[in-house]
């Protein structure tokens, strides 16, 4: 079966973040403008120049039993939490192939991204070769360790046997999987996808090497107001943890079984900066070359966008270089955009960002409400001259009408990736 030309919809979520165990408390979280970073209370946390993070709501072992969550590094266990949610809520009981479910493994896929894997599997590991020796090391470790070891744990999960796929781009890594799985059924190579991002770093060697870069904030006694995005004394991102997992299927497919469908996928933009392996170019032309890749690719009218869920980390360069992008491409036209940036809130997931934030997006098109910005005290004047940006509370989007949504990811070594999103 081959088209390229097929509609893709979304017809389920899972999520499981610092504001939430599943997409609807962290969809709660964010429309109440709510922060989900609080003080580091692990004992390594205390010689740290940054002691505050964005962690998550409900621990993994809350939900997957002991035994299961031993053998799964914490990013794994992330992602097969918000797999599982996400699953379900599509509708589905079973995994593909099993007795009762009516869905072909064969034509069913993963793309599962993570910006850096499993780092405390590797680093926890390697403290128990240099402390125990080598005979305590667990024998489980590289599969826990390995990038690709959430997606391959989702296939497992649902019975995928059309592909399972680990972009790993830094930060847009998320953002990435989502739109290489809209390429999977675009393509005709399968119907459903189980696509999204994950990530847990929240370790001493992490903290202490972004804090060391000067590329995270250190208003360790506001953790709240930490995370500033737009606002002129803003310094920096606040690192967060989670997972955000979303079922793409073909059009079709989903009316052949009477589906319920958040959104449709429009598509993706993308392209690389090729400027600095962690600065962004400060104009946003890379970035403006991947919204231009979007609108080039895709059947996007520009007049129905009415939301951006911006990257917008809260450092001083990346913020306005992204908004200055989106005046580059269309004009004016900024100007109706309700521009949120949930980072605020969450904190920065890094690769597992494009996938809470793509679920933050098609909740935003299904519930026609953009999430408020928090945080912003004093709005730097040069996202107020380029950029609506939603403060303070929720803004009710247009009630009538086929509207879209965008959400932008962005990543070290210059990854660029836009998706956007539709109502159905």
């Amino acid at each position: 079966m081959s088209s390229t030309n097929r509609t893709v919809v979304v017809t389920g979520i899972g999520a499981t973040t610092p504001l939430g165990g599943d997409a609807a408390s962290t969809w709660e979280g964010l429309i109440a403008g709510r922060s989900g970073v609080s003080p580091l209370e692990q004992e390594w946390a205390a010689d740290q120049a940054v002691r505050i993070a964005a962690q998550i709501a409900v621990e993994p072992t809350e939900v997957i039993p002991r035994p299961q969550a031993r053998r799964l590094d914490r990013s794994a266990q992330f992602a097969l939490i918000a797999a599982q949610q996400a699953w379900a809520d599509a509708g589905f009981t079973e995994k593909a192939g099993a007795e009762g479910s009516d869905v072909d493994p064969d034509r069913l896929g993963t793309v599962i991204a993570s910006g850096i894997g499993g780092v405390t599997t590797l680093l926890d590991q390697y403290d128990v070769l240099k402390e125990k020796g080598v005979r305590r090391v667990s024998p489980h470790t590289v599969p826990m360790l390995m990038p690709n070891s959430p997606s391959a744990n989702v296939g497992l999960l649902v019975g995928a046997r059309a592909g399972v796929h680990t972009p790993v781009s830094a930060c847009a890594s998320g953002a990435e999987a989502i739109g290489y799985a809209i390429g999977m059924i675009r393509s005709g190579r399968a119907d459903i996808v189980v696509a999204g991002g994950t990530e847990a770093a929240i370790h001493p060697l992490p903290i202490a090497a972004f804090g060391n870069m000067m590329a995270m904030s250190k208003n360790n006694d506001d953790p709240q107001g930490a995370s500033r995005p737009y606002d002129v004394a803003r310094d920096g991102f606040v690192l967060g943890e989670g997972a955000g997992v979303i079922v793409l299927e073909s059009a079709e497919h989903a009316a052949r079984r009477g589906a319920r469908v958040y959104a449709e996928a429009v598509g993706q933009g993308i392209s690389a900066d090729s400027h600095d392996i962690v600065q962004p170019e400060p104009e946003g032309r890379g970035i403006a070359h991947a919204l231009q890749n979007l609108l080039d690719n895709n059947d996007l009218d520009p007049a129905e966008i009415v939301h951006v869920n911006a990257h917008a980390t809260s450092t001083p360069a990346g913020d306005v270089a992204e908004l200055k992008a989106l005046r580059k491409v269309f004009g004016d036209d900024t100007d109706h955009f309700a521009v949120s940036a949930t980072k605020s809130m969450t904190g920065h997931l890094l690769g597992g960002a494009g996938g809470v934030e793509s679920v933050a997006t098609v909740l935003a098109l299904y519930h026609r409400v953009a999430p408020p910005t928090i945080n912003v005290e004093n709005l730097d004047p040069e996202a107020e001259a380029n950029a609506d940006i939603v403060r303070g509370e929720a803004r009710k989007l247009p009630v009538e009408g086929r509207i879209a949504a965008l959400n932008d990811s962005f990543g070290f070594g210059g990854h660029n990736v836009v998706l956007a999103f539709r109502t159905v």
